[in-house]
C-alpha cells in the first residue's frame, strides 16, 4: 500500500500550479503591453494552454 501511495502522490506532484499561474499572469503582462489588435491570437494561445493544464488535472 505504502508504494501506491507514493505513485499517487508523485503523479500529482507532475503539474506545478503554482508556476503555472506565474507563467499565465506573466504572459497576461505582456498581453496587456502589445496593441490591442494583436491579443486575439494571444488570447488564443492562452485559452489552448488552459484547457491542457485542465485536462492533464482530470487525467490525475
Amino acid at each position: 500500500m505504502d508504494n501506491s501511495t507514493s505513485q499517487s502522490h508523485s503523479s500529482s506532484e507532475q503539474f506545478n500550479g503554482e508556476g503555472f499561474v506565474e507563467e499565465l499572469r506573466n504572459e497576461l503582462q505582456e498581453i496587456d503591453a502589445m496593441e490591442v489588435s494583436d491579443h486575439a491570437q494571444r488570447f488564443e494561445a492562452l485559452h489552448h494552454k488552459l484547457n491542457q493544464a485542465l485536462s492533464s488535472i482530470d487525467g490525475l
